[in-house]
């Protein structure tokens, strides 16, 4: 079992105070058990408590604070012939740490030298004030003789905690440039790619529509229907080339922030998709039944896509063959069905990797739909997807038919 994680500073800190003040009070009864030592000994831990609990805060302060009401209370006992324990000066240790861990160097040598001067004015006091057997000498320098190492051991400590974050602050650096070699790489290897674009693509459908318009120049030799498609072959280019050289642009440079945005397309822009469809040699029968209207946008765009693919692989794969777009909205779900007849005439396969239809595999399985797509036993092609209606329909768009119908 994974051990609680314990809340080690605070407790730390909790602990400091007790332990300064604890084995004065416990080593008094072996020292001097008259009530005034008590007396004097209980005041200075409470002042000692006090100043300690605020040392992460006001180290100097309180390091001066302890100092001072020791010195006081030993004046004191002494003038009244009482003695302290010598556990008395732990305090002054822990405080003296706290200020060469939390303060400058310069800070802590002053107030290290003004320590050293406290403790000097209140021997003086002390020898005024006591009697020759209670005055104190090398037993007040013996009892403060460990503190400048204290002292010493704060100040590395410190040293310590900067190194490390020194070292936390380079390794943060470094992992920022590593960043930014990564998107330049990756920059460089979009413009590369969109250079090798540029080359075979961009000019290819460049070409395309050279033919076309050439053939169209000569449409007198052509019947009606060649005509027809003929112009639906070079919109088609010169929307491909515009296309192309946007998302060229985009690997260039990247998609700014201000660049603008055109709005996703819903199941209502369904009708220009068919009648482009038609135009390029595809009859399409679009059938729909439920409130398109009222699904979700997300769900509305994943449909849009996969009615735009599959239309796009009935061009490529069996031009002039017919094509049925059935969505019906029933169950919580968004039934998108598209099936395309075989070809009327042998087609050449078309090269590539066949990555659409495994895009919108994607797309459904991302919004929690189903998707099937495979050839039918008359040599056709289906595609079925079920996508889950979403909980906030989007408002109808200005100008727009929410009833898709062919």
């Amino acid at each position: 079992m994974p051990q609680p994680h314990l809340p080690w500073p605070r407790l730390r800190n909790a602990l400091v105070g007790p332990a300064a003040v604890v084995p004065a009070l416990i080593d008094q009864a072996t020292t001097d058990t008259d009530p005034l030592a008590y007396g004097a000994l209980s005041l200075y831990s409470v002042l000692v408590l006090v100043a300690l609990a605020q040392r992460a805060r006001w180290p100097l302060g309180g390091f001066a604070a302890v100092l001072v009401v020791l010195a006081v209370a030993e004046v004191w006992c002494a003038a009244r012939e009482v003695q302290l324990t010598g556990l008395a000066v732990l305090p002054v240790a822990f405080a003296i740490y706290a200020v060469g861990a939390r303060c400058s160097v310069p800070q802590a040598l002053t107030a290290l030298v003004a320590g050293t001067l406290i403790v000097s004015v209140g021997v003086t006091v002390n020898h005024a004030t006591a009697g020759s057997d209670w005055r104190g000498g090398s037993d007040v320098l013996a009892a403060l003789a460990p503190i400048p190492v204290v002292w010493g051991l704060g100040v590395l400590a410190q040293s310590h905690r900067q190194r490390l974050l020194s070292m936390e602050r380079h390794a943060a650096d470094a992992e920022r440039e590593r960043h930014l070699l990564a998107e330049r790489a990756a920059a460089a290897e979009r413009v590369r790619i969109a250079r090798d674009m540029h080359d075979v693509v961009a000019h290819s459908l460049t070409l395309l529509v050279v033919h076309a318009e050439t053939m169209r120049a000569r449409s007198g030799d052509l019947p009606e229907w060649a005509r027809e498609q003929v112009d639906a072959l070079a919109a088609a280019g010169r929307q491909a080339t515009v296309e192309m050289r946007e998302l060229l642009g985009l690997l260039r440079n990247g998609a700014p922030e201000e660049a603008p945005r055109a709005p996703a397309p819903t199941l209502a822009e369904l009708p220009p998709l068919v009648a482009a469809a038609r135009q390029a040699g595809n009859p399409v029968r679009l059938t729909t039944d439920g409130e398109l209207a009222r699904v979700a946008r997300p769900v509305q765009l994943t449909g849009y896509r996969l009615v735009q693919e599959t239309l796009a692989n009935a061009r490529r794969h069996a031009p002039g063959a017919a094509v049925t777009v059935d969505l019906r909205v029933a169950d919580g779900a968004l039934r998108v069905a598209v099936g395309c007849a075989a070809p009327r005439r042998p087609v050449a396969p078309v090269p590539g990797p066949g990555t659409g239809l495994e895009g919108l595999r994607e797309r459904v399985a991302a919004g929690g739909g189903t998707f099937a797509a495979g050839g039918t036993p008359d040599g056709g092609f289906r595609v079925v997807a079920e996508l889950p209606l979403g909980d906030r329909p989007p408002p109808p768009r200005a100008g727009a038919d929410p009833r898709p119908g062919g």
